[in-house]
């Protein structure tokens, strides 16, 4: 059984997911600096200078009086909508990638792609055929 899983773990589709996830994550957080630190604070400049982390809706009275997200939620139940943009955006820049990402990686996979090769040479039993079927010809 140990070495049943060992062969599936260290199958090239297991390890490349692995790497993925690994890769992906680091990513995640270099694109959570991007949209948290760059482009939220520049749409939040153009905006007025808004900060977008602290859009909410306060459920209760108490949370609808606080001045901070993190003040309505520990006043009451609130809606971080601000939160929600925030994440959105990032989803979205993410999306955005890995789409360009897969598509150039699609572009290479039909460059490689080599033109069909040239069909084999005829075997030793298929010269022999055609020359039985062009003598039978001749004769007929």
């Amino acid at each position: 059984m140990l070495q049943e899983f060992k062969k599936f773990a260290m199958r090239g589709n297991v390890v490349d997911l692995a790497i993925g996830v690994i890769i992906g994550a680091a990513f995640s957080k270099i694109i959570d600096s991007l949209v948290n630190d760059i482009i939220m604070p520049v749409i939040g400049r153009i905006a007025g200078g808004l900060d977008f982390t602290n859009y909410f809706i306060g459920l209760t009275d108490a949370a609808s009086k606080a001045a901070t997200y993190d003040a309505a939620k520990k006043a009451g139940a609130a809606l971080g909508y601000g939160t929600f943009l925030t994440v959105t955006v990032n989803f979205l820049i993410i999306a955005w990638v890995l789409f360009l990402v897969i598509k150039a990686i699609n572009r290479v996979s039909k460059a490689e792609e080599a033109a069909p090769a040239a069909p084999p040479p005829p075997s030793r039993e298929e010269v022999l055929l055609t020359e039985i079927r062009d003598l039978l010809k001749s004769r007929g």
